[in-house]
């Protein structure tokens, strides 16, 4: 079950995407991940890895900070 915490977080993984005009397979692409994960990870139904988190990034092209809007 997704918590809050992961939900805003997908939250904010998807609104710099849609900012940086990436969509979720050319994002998934560039992390070398599926769709379906980022996907989860946007939904908050998956919770990222430490390396995934700073994957997406570095491919978003911010901070980690700024992906923790809580």
């Amino acid at each position: 079950m997704a918590t809050e915490q992961d939900i805003k977080l997908g939250k904010k993984i998807h609104k710099l995407r849609k900012g940086a005009g990436m969509t979720q397979e050319q994002m998934a692409e560039r992390l070398d991940l599926s769709t379906k994960y980022v996907q989860f990870i946007e939904t908050g139904h998956r919770k990222p890895s430490l390396r995934t988190i700073y994957k997406i990034a570095r491919v978003l092209n911010v901070k980690v900070q700024e992906l923790f809007p809580f």
